[in-house]
């Protein structure tokens, strides 16, 4: 069985030179940090990370990797997940080693919300999956998704929601 987790980035500062240097605010250096915290306690350890290259992104699996107690080098940091579709971002999953069975990815909405939906088999935990659909999917929310198969065959409806956390720190 494979574990997937999904992230939204951290809050970020409202602006910056470019929406590709937006860092994180003091809070969603918390927020982040708080995910990883949660995660670690779930028993989650990334084998790999797929994070946006974007600074808010690098940012977050930073805090997130602390938080946690993990390695920061699993991280491949990829330049197209920033603007990447949900279609794309599914693509970038499809193309992770088999030998990798757990696995997080830290991206942007609405890509990240809308590939949350696409993967939900709709049979996992009942008040992740109605806390998603009423609070939709905030800075610093992450879902966990159990998947049994190979990535390359990652399908819509294919995994099922275990756990969803909103990290505030």
């Amino acid at each position: 069985m494979r574990t997937l987790v999904i992230m939204r980035h951290a809050k970020a500062e409202a602006s910056a030179p470019t929406d590709h240097a937006r860092v994180l605010t003091e809070r969603g250096h918390a927020d982040a940090a708080d995910t990883g915290r949660w995660l670690a306690a779930r028993g989650f350890t990334p084998d790999y990370a797929l994070v946006s290259a974007a600074a808010r992104t690098s940012e977050t699996w930073e805090d997130v990797a602390t938080g946690g107690g993990w390695d920061l080098s699993v991280a491949e940091y990829d330049e197209g997940l920033y603007a990447a579709s949900t279609d794309a971002a599914l693509d970038l999953v499809r193309d992770i080693d088999d030998g990798i069975d757990s696995l997080i990815l830290i991206g942007h909405n609405p890509t990240i919300s809308y590939l949350v939906q696409l993967l939900d088999d709709g049979d996992g935990d009942e008040e992740a999956g109605n806390e998603i659909a009423l609070g939709g999917y905030p800075t610093a929310a992450a879902a966990v998704f159990e998947y049994d198969g190979d990535w390359a065959d990652l399908e819509e409806g294919a995994a099922r929601l275990r756990a969803f956390h909103v990290g505030r720190g």
